[in-house]
């Protein structure tokens, strides 16, 4: 079992239900496996606080008489941080107890992490022809069970969808593996799955030292202090190491591991506060491998002047951003580029059978040519008014209407992780980022901003998203100055 890791532990637990930020664990068990030696095995019922779902009770056995007088989480957590603390956390279905104990040492302040094999998706690539690779399956698949465990007395806790038992049978899966394939195909699966990460020569071993496992913004710098690359991810620990794991690497990847001399990053509480620091870090250090997120100066919109003109395309630095209130022109966007408010535009005509004169692409009197071709219903030949086919026209663009400020000034937007005690509110105006506050003080200093920052068509895709996605949870601010510039 050393091609896994020097040190592994095993783990499973049982819990009040699915959703690891609202449930609890009722069980723990961990079984550490040291130069491929079980050293401890270590199991232990857990008191959840809270009642156990009759359903859960059937499903593992464990009622709210079980629990009753078993130690909570809080009175073990030590424990269990200390037998995982500098081990490969296994489990079957990882990502669910991983998440677990994530949030129950999360609501005692402790900050846990750990690099994670899932058992699942290590049988999905093993065995990619396998029927089935839950659990169950692989316990008939492989003959997992230990008649011992099967005809123990239920109340020992060492059967299946017991915490212990089901670990047992983890590390017995993890030695029919190493029966069955060799050391180097397992090796891969494991650095694929783990995306360990191979790091340049030129970068010092401890570079990747301290990523955190949680959301923010990632820099690689090359000779000099201007950035080769600026990234964000939800998870810089796993995120960073992605770019240096051999199997995952694209050509970008390759090239920016010949370049990278040092990287460094910042902690931001969420995605949100992510999104927003890396695109005003790229626009103003316009790094060479970020292209997608630089400012485009090719950036426009498409306007419909009205019910009885052809529609247009706009420079995005030509709109008045400071002057357009919810009076002002409809405008649709933003597009990378004309060639985008094209063929938006053609696949709607084609679609709801808009005149290509009425469209402004034809002069020429009579029928247009998609009329010609029946795709046309009659604007050009007088079947229908130019302001009824405008009105379709617009029926037809409105999922892309550049959408009006949704609150009467300025809002925070507040994101806060408690592991990690970063708390941040993010005061936007007019679909503009006025900066990220630390306190209360700060957020209505900037909401008091007198100049807004330039209208940022990547700052407004990604708020407009996220008010869509968190209804409500946008905080206002007491108004600006009426003399607001």
């Amino acid at each position: 079992m050393t091609r896994l890791a020097d040190a592994v532990a095993f783990v499973d637990l049982e819990t009040t239900g699915t959703t690891a930020v609202r449930d609890r664990v009722t069980e723990v068990a961990i079984v550490r496996v040291v130069e491929g030696e079980v050293v401890e095995e270590w199991s232990t019922l857990v008191d959840p606080e809270c009642p156990i779902p009759e359903d859960i009770q059937a499903l593992t056995g464990i009622t709210n008489d079980t629990v009753r007088g078993a130690p909570t989480f809080a009175r073990i957590s030590r424990e269990v941080l200390e037998r995982l603390e500098g081990h490969l956390f296994v489990a079957h279905n990882a990502r669910f107890d991983y998440g677990f104990l994530k949030n129950e040492f999360a609501r005692l302040g402790v900050a846990f992490t750990a690099d994670v094999l899932c058992t699942v998706r290590l049988s999905r690539r093993l065995y990619p022809d396998a029927a089935g690779h839950s659990l169950d399956a692989l316990i008939e698949r492989h003959g997992l069970v230990d008649p011992a465990d099967e005809s123990a007395d239920p109340a020992s806790r060492t059967g299946r969808h017991s915490a212990l038992g089901d670990t047992r049978a983890l590390v017995r899966f993890l030695r029919v593996i190493e029966r069955e394939k060799s050391g180097e195909e397992i090796a891969a699966a494991v650095r694929r799955l783990l995306k360990i990460p191979s790091l340049p020569p030129q970068l010092p071993a401890e570079a990747l030292e301290g990523l955190p496992d949680g959301a923010g913004v990632y820099r690689f710098f090359g000779v000099n202090d201007l950035p080769l690359y600026i990234g964000k991810s939800v998870n810089l620990k796993e995120r960073v190491r992605s770019h240096f794991s051999a199997d995952y690497r694209n050509a970008n990847d390759m090239r920016l591991s010949a370049e990278i001399r040092r990287l460094d990053w910042i902690e931001t509480a969420g995605e949100l506060g992510a999104l927003l620091l890396e695109s005003r870090l790229v626009k103003e250090a316009t790094p060479l491998h970020n292209a997608l997120l630089r400012r485009r100066r090719t950036t426009c919109l498409a306007k419909l002047p009205s019910l009885r003109e052809p529609p247009e395309i706009v420079k995005f630095d030509e709109v008045d951003w400071d002057a357009r209130g919810p009076e002002s022109e409809t405008l649709y966007g933003p597009f990378g580029s004309p060639r985008g408010v094209r063929d938006l535009l053609e696949g709607l005509a084609g679609e709801h059978g808009l005149c290509w004169r009425l469209m402004g692409w034809e002069k020429r009197g009579g029928p247009c040519f998609a009329r010609q071709v029946r795709k046309c219903l009659g604007a050009c030949v007088g079947e229908e008014t130019p302001e009824a086919h405008h009105t379709r026209l617009a029926t037809a663009l409105a999922p892309w209407r550049l959408a009006d400020w949704p609150f009467d000034g300025p809002v925070a937007i507040v994101e806060s992780d408690t592991v990690r005690g970063i708390e941040e509110a993010h005061v936007v105006d007019r679909w503009r980022h006025l900066g990220t506050a630390r306190d209360e003080d700060e957020a209505f200093s900037l909401a008091r901003t007198r100049r807004l920052p330039d209208f940022d068509p990547d700052i407004y895709k990604l708020l407009r998203k996220w008010f869509e996605d968190h209804p409500g949870r946008a905080r206002p601010l007491p108004r600006p100055p009426d003399d607001f510039a």
